[in-house]
C-alpha cells in the first residue's frame, strides 16, 4: 500500500493539472465563466482554472471569412435574381459573443442571409450591376449596427455574382444596343448643330467683307481644278465678270 500511495498521488496531480491549466493562443481569449457565472475574459498564454468551479469557453479573435449562399432577391423592378456574397467580420468582444447569443457563427450567418435579401430588394436590378462597391457598403453598415450587441465586428462585404435568367440577359442586352443608338443619334445631332453655329457664323464674317466671298471663291476653284480627270462646268459670280464686260471695247452696229 505503501507503494502505490505516490502513485496515486501522481496520478491526481497530472489530473488536476490537466484539468485546470488552459494554454490559449495569441489569437485567441478564454472567457471564464466560475460557479456558472461570468467571472472575466482570460488570455492569452497561460490560464490555470479552479477544478469543477471554474469553466473555460475558447474564442478566436482573428477575421472569420463567411461565405453567404445564394440568395433569391426580387429587386424593386420585380426582377428576379440569385446573388451571393462574403462576409468578412471578427470578434471584438469575447464575452459578449459567447453571453449574448447562443452560437455567434451561425447567427451572423444566418443575418447576412436575411440583411442581403432586404437591402439587395430595396434597389434596381440597375443599381445591383453598376453600383456594386455602394451596395457592399450599404450591407456592411447594416449588418455591423445589428452585430455590435454580440460584440462581433463586420469589416466587409462582398457581392460575388449577380446570376440573372436568359430572358433578363436578352432584354438588357436589347436595351444597352437602344441605348448605344440613341447616344449615337444625340451625339450626331450636336455634332450637326454645332456644324450649322459655325457655317452661321462664317456666314456672318463673309457678308460683311464681300472681296473674302471672292477669295472664297477662287480658292474652292482650285480645289476642283486639281482634279485632271474630272470636267467641271461653273457659273462665274457678275461681280467677277463685271469689270471684265465693262473694260472691252464695245463694237458699233453696222
Amino acid at each position: 500500500m505503501g507503494f502505490l500511495s505516490p502513485v496515486v498521488v501522481l496520478v491526481l496531480i497530472v489530473v488536476f493539472l490537466a484539468s485546470s491549466l488552459r494554454v490559449l493562443r495569441e489569437y485567441q481569449r478564454g472567457v471564464v465563466f466560475q460557479l456558472g457565472r461570468f467571472w472575466k475574459v482570460k488570455g492569452p498564454g497561460l490560464v490555470i482554472l479552479v477544478p469543477v468551479m471554474q469553466q473555460m469557453v475558447r474564442v478566436e479573435l482573428r477575421t472569420v471569412v463567411l461565405d453567404v449562399p445564394s440568395q433569391d432577391v426580387i429587386s424593386r423592378d420585380n426582377v428576379s435574381v440569385k446573388v451571393n456574397a462574403v462576409v468578412y467580420f471578427r470578434v471584438v468582444d469575447p464575452q459578449k459573443a459567447i453571453i449574448e447569443v447562443e452560437n455567434f457563427l451561425m447567427a451572423t450567418s444566418q443575418l447576412a442571409q436575411t440583411t442581403l435579401r432586404s437591402v439587395l430588394g430595396k434597389h434596381d436590378l440597375d443599381e445591383m450591376l453598376s453600383q456594386r462597391e455602394k451596395l457592399n457598403v450599404d450591407i456592411q453598415q447594416t449588418l455591423d449596427a445589428q452585430t455590435l450587441s454580440w460584440g462581433i465586428k463586420v469589416s466587409n462585404v462582398e457581392i460575388k455574382h449577380v446570376d440573372i435568367n436568359e430572358t433578363m440577359i436578352r432584354a438588357i442586352a436589347r436595351q444597352a444596343e437602344a441605348e448605344r443608338e440613341r447616344r449615337a443619334k444625340v451625339i450626331h445631332a450636336e455634332g450637326e448643330m454645332q456644324a450649322a453655329q459655325k457655317l452661321f457664323e462664317a456666314a456672318q464674317v463673309l457678308a460683311q467683307a464681300p472681296l473674302a466671298i471672292q477669295l472664297r471663291y477662287l480658292e474652292t476653284l482650285t480645289v476642283i481644278a486639281s482634279d485632271k480627270n474630272s470636267t467641271i462646268v461653273f457659273p462665274l459670280p457678275m461681280d467677277i465678270i463685271a469689270p471684265l464686260l465693262k473694260s472691252l471695247p464695245r463694237r458699233e452696229p453696222s
